[in-house]
């Protein structure tokens, strides 16, 4: 690993009442001394106590590096700021670090961080902060990317996943699934190596027990990773019916605004309209499409194809229903496209004299919920998200101390660690002899490895953090 200081803005690029300043490496400290000096003109960053906040200017005089009072500085001040050395290893990246906590104006932080740069650092890659925190031991892979995960929670769900994942909940799960596979294996090496004093005996009937337990372990976080893709990236959900069924009205409701033109000529929405809406805490990344009917306007036609694909593609299907006209043969043809996917029937128009009934859609639609609304008096509106939350939460979201997945690689991981842990299940059943056990039972200890960053490359590392914001 490179032993450079690094540099850079760890907040926002937008104007704030405070930013802050971040540098990390051998000559942290030896940076931070040289830019700032106490309200006496005394550089004291070299002799400040660890964690500790000091209050003084930023200066830009730095070419008197050695001169431990600077007199007359006023004239060179950037501006008046707290800064807080923080020794290693106790500090983010376990290096000796130094935090700027100057006015958040983007001008005076650009200043600073010019200054931090001519004054030894150089600029910090995105994600280096938190990749030298990994290379230091400060941080397992998986509390790293939570690091991330926390940055972009677009809700308070996927907010308590993340940081269940940064405080460890995941990676203890995975090290002690680990401890026991290592365990057995060495085990099962020792047996092979010194048979005269090591038994393999009933062996078998005791490993079997063990991968069970590992096994059950495995499949409960696996079974979370769709739960954890909702929170994280929210549900994929698409409006569908007829034209003029309320479908553009629905979503103006979820989001509060005028958002989709909504008329009573049939056909007004021809595109594909994409809007995040948040219920209840729960993420809806959802998709207005054009009315579902035979045409044979080119344009209408082409809408249409659309949105047969977004539905295809859905977590969740809204099929919207005009409940004050008889259902038809287009309502028949979306009816029949639906079948056996995540549907919400809202039959609209409860305002209006109604000839649709619930046991009408029904009988064509057995296990989809059916609820009454009027998107526009926004009736039904609480019952469809309670809906929502049941189909997909089973009414209540996981608690605070749940492990949730919400990495792919995670899940990737965690599939390949399964498989092995199979086969070694088949071995066990065909009698195999104990090496093939060891080599499976090693494969998945590399797998649940691989989460936590203890048996990774350098290049994945480097594909990680290489997607982290500037400044983290």
């Amino acid at each position: 690993m490179r032993k450079e200081t690094i540099a850079a803005i760890a907040t926002g690029l937008t104007d704030s009442g405070i930013g802050i300043i971040r540098i990390s490496g051998e000559q942290a400290v030896e940076v931070g001394n040289r830019m700032f000096v106490s309200p006496s003109g005394k550089r004291i960053l070299k002799r400040a106590e660890s964690h500790k906040l000091y209050y003084g200017f930023i200066i830009n005089k730095a070419d008197s590096e050695n001169e431990e009072k600077v007199p007359d500085f006023n004239e060179f001040v950037l501006d008046e700021v707290m800064a807080v050395v923080m020794k290693a290893p106790k500090s983010f990246t376990g290096e000796d670090t130094v935090e700027i906590q100057c006015h958040g104006g983007i001008l005076v932080m650009q200043k600073i961080l010019e200054l931090s740069l001519k004054c030894g650092a150089r600029m910090a890659e995105p994600g280096e902060f938190s990749k030298r925190a990994f290379l230091n031991g400060r941080m397992d892979l998986a509390k790293a990317e939570a690091v991330m995960d926390v940055i972009h929670s677009q809700n308070e769900y996927a907010l308590t996943a993340s940081v269940n994942q940064l405080r460890g909940r995941l990676s203890e799960a995975v090290r002690g699934m680990r401890e026991k596979l290592i365990y057995e294996i060495a085990f099962i090496e020792s047996a092979l190596d010194d048979p005269e004093h090591i038994s393999l005996e009933d062996y078998p009937e005791r490993l079997s027990s063990i991968l069970k337990e590992i096994m059950q372990e495995v499949r409960r976080l696996l079974a979370t990773a769709e739960n954890g893709r909702w929170l994280k990236e929210g549900i994929r959900t698409v409006i569908i019916g007829k034209p003029n069924a309320g479908k553009s009205s629905l979503l103006n409701l979820l989001l509060g605004e005028e958002r989709a033109i909504v008329t009573d000529v049939e056909g007004t929405t021809r595109d594909i309209i994409q809007e995040t809406v948040t219920l209840d805490g729960i993420q809806l990344q959802v998709t207005d499409t054009a009315g579902i009917r035979q045409t044979e306007d080119t344009v209408e036609k082409i809408g249409v194809n659309r949105s047969r694909k977004y539905a295809s593609d859905a977590d969740l299907i809204l099929y919207m229903v005009d409940s004050s006209v008889p259902l038809d043969d287009n309502d028949r043809e979306i009816i029949s496209m639906i079948q056996n996917k995540n549907v919400i029937v809202l039959l609209n128009k409860s305002d209006l004299t109604t000839v649709i009934t619930e046991n009408q859609i029904e009988e064509f639609l057995p296990d989809s919920p059916v609820i009454r609304v009027s998107a526009l008096q926004g009736s039904g509106i609480e019952l469809f998200e309670k809906t929502v939350k049941d189909m997909f939460f089973q009414g209540e979201l996981k608690s605070n101390r749940e492990t949730v997945l919400i990495n792919m690689r995670h899940k990737e991981a965690l599939q390949e660690a399964l498989d092995s842990l199979l086969l070694v299940e088949q071995s066990l059943a065909d009698n195999m002899p104990e090496d093939f056990l060891s080599i499976d039972l090693m494969r998945a200890y590399t797998s649940l490895g691989r989460i936590i960053g203890e048996e990774v490359d350098d290049d994945l590392v480097e594909e990680i953090f290489r997607k982290f914001c500037m400044g983290k």
